[in-house]
């Protein structure tokens, strides 16, 4: 059986990177970034050059014919802070332009890199004690352009889901709310603040469940909701004891079934934390 035909954008991101070996096993990929090159400045097999913030989609839209899905990790980073909004702007209407060209070209379903931070506001409740658990059925609400620019991606993907601007044509969409995708977050935590701990060991994203993520999302027969939309918010975390963002429509809908778990992965440096706070007589927050 021939592979299906996948695009990656922002193939030469960090995010893309994690999981680029095992999409190049599953897949016929098609690579797509403004640079060759990713951040620690390696060649990157494949990648094919094209800019999705243009608004001239025939500029690229042959990289999308034939495709069965589109992996979306492309993002314009601010070069300043004053330039942040425009950033997350033009990150929106990038987002755009990969819905409507996947939509024109007979793209079967797109799978978006969001972000936790698209309901991050919520974490300022879960921190001061006056909330417990954020699902993907919470109203998104952020504090910041960059949570604001996720909250529309998954907004505009609905709207492409639904069918209701392009004649009923519908483009099946999942927004994957990246979360802790580092196996370096716990280094940066002590008994001081055992908050930042949870916060670290609840976020955390191992590369294998990353891929079965990502992969399941992609391959799941039916996505739809229960009012028949094909779409779908699934948070990208590991099977993490400390979570505090649900996973379980994951579990239901896809059969996402992670294999890490933070406490058990960084068991070594939590019990040395946890001991030193013991020590201190510091007995809350982890």
């Amino acid at each position: 059986m021939p592979k299906r035909k996948v695009v990656v954008t922002g193939a030469a991101g960090y995010i893309a990177g994690r999981m680029l070996p095992a999409l190049r096993e599953h897949y016929d990929l098609t690579l797509l970034d403004v640079s060759t090159r990713n951040r620690e400045g390696i060649e990157v097999p494949g990648i094919a050059i094209a800019d999705l913030t243009d608004p001239n989609r025939d500029a690229y839209r042959h990289h999308f014919r034939g495709a069965d899905a589109v992996i979306h990790c492309a993002f314009v980073r601010a070069k300043s802070p004053e330039d942040r909004y425009w950033a997350e702007r033009t990150n929106v209407d990038m987002a755009y332009n990969v819905y409507q060209t996947s939509l024109e070209e007979g793209v079967r379903r797109v799978v978006v890199c969001s972000s936790n931070h698209a309901a991050d506001y919520y974490e300022r409740l879960i921190w001061s004690d006056r909330w417990d658990v954020v699902t993907p059925e919470t109203r998104p609400l952020s504090d910041n352009f960059y949570g604001w620019a996720k909250e529309a991606y998954e907004h505009l993907g609905f709207v492409f889901a639904t069918g209701s601007e392009r004649d009923g044509r519908r483009l099946e969409n999942v927004q994957i709310r990246i979360g802790g995708p580092r196996e370096t977050d716990i280094d940066q935590c002590d008994a001081s603040d055992l908050k930042k701990l949870r916060r670290a060991l609840g976020a955390y994203l191992s590369v294998r469940d990353q891929v079965q993520l990502f992969v399941k999302s992609i391959e799941a027969d039916d996505i739809r909701d229960e009012n028949g939309i094909p779409f779908q918010i699934f948070y990208g975390i590991s099977g993490n004891s400390h979570r505090f963002w649900s996973i379980a429509n994951a579990q239901k809908i896809i059969g996402y079934a992670p294999e890490d778990d933070s406490q058990v992965r960084f068991a070594d440096k939590l019990a040395r934390i946890l001991r030193d706070a013991q020590e201190r007589g510091i007995t809350r927050g982890a």
